[in-house]
């Protein structure tokens, strides 16, 4: 099983969310269609623009919030080193 670490905006250079999640596919969905309220619905973040993958349910987890306290900038050369164009990876995944 693997776990994952992502980001969704809601817009290139918009609103970031971090976040985790054991099946990608679905938490992009939830994300997309507002399934569960919070900051994603309220701030629109439907695009999935980084992801990264862990073998374990701790490493993800350690991973998430190593991130969550990161400068804004720095989130942003993450995604753009991996996705300079800010394409939404869930295109991909659906």
């Amino acid at each position: 099983m693997a776990f994952y670490v992502y980001i969704m905006t809601n817009k290139p250079n918009g609103v970031l969310y971090t976040g985790m999640t054991d099946d990608i596919n679905r938490r992009a969905w939830e994300h997309r269609e507002h399934v569960i309220g919070g900051f994603t619905a309220k701030y629109n973040c439907e695009m999935l623009v980084w992801v990264d993958v862990h073998e374990t349910r701790e490493s993800a987890f350690e991973r998430e919030r190593r991130i969550k306290k990161w400068e804004r900038a720095w989130k942003i050369r993450l995604i753009e080193e991996a996705n300079p164009d800010w394409r939404d990876l869930a295109d991909a995944l659906m």
